[in-house]
């Protein structure tokens, strides 16, 4: 398993066919000053999940990130990660307090799982993913 360069603090597996997924690593890229993050666009031709011990349908239902030490992290959490990375760790912070991490833990689980149709990417009426 390839692992990220020594300054790297986390890894992102991104869908770059989502338009809001997309804008937001925009960002982030942009905010990377240090290059901290490395971004890895999981709808690119030729990427493989198989070195990461997932699939491909386990990676398109919610954000994955991945540590320097190889630890997968999911969810709002490789938010947390991502945005620390670029600075902004106070804010961070408030994330995690009670009443806060749990709101944010719930929005995000449904903004993964309608993401599709939210994005207007459901073909013929259905939905791969948040049936």
């Amino acid at each position: 398993m390839q692992h990220q360069p020594a300054t790297t603090e986390v890894e992102v597996f991104y869908d770059g066919d989502c338009p809001l997924c997309r804008r937001e690593i925009d960002m982030l890229r942009r905010w990377d000053k240090q290059e901290k993050i490395e971004f890895t666009d999981i709808a690119a031709a030729g990427f493989d999940p198989a070195p990461l011990g997932v699939d491909m349908a386990t990676l398109m239902a919610e954000i994955h990130g991945r540590l320097p030490d190889g630890k997968l992290i999911r969810g709002v959490e490789v938010f947390r990660r991502l945005y620390a990375a670029t600075g902004w760790g106070t804010a961070v912070a408030v994330t995690r307090w009670p009443g806060v991490r749990q709101l944010l833990d719930l929005s995000y689980r449904f903004f993964a799982r309608y993401r599709l149709r939210l994005t207007g990417r459901c073909s013929a009426g259905e939905c791969q993913l948040g049936e």
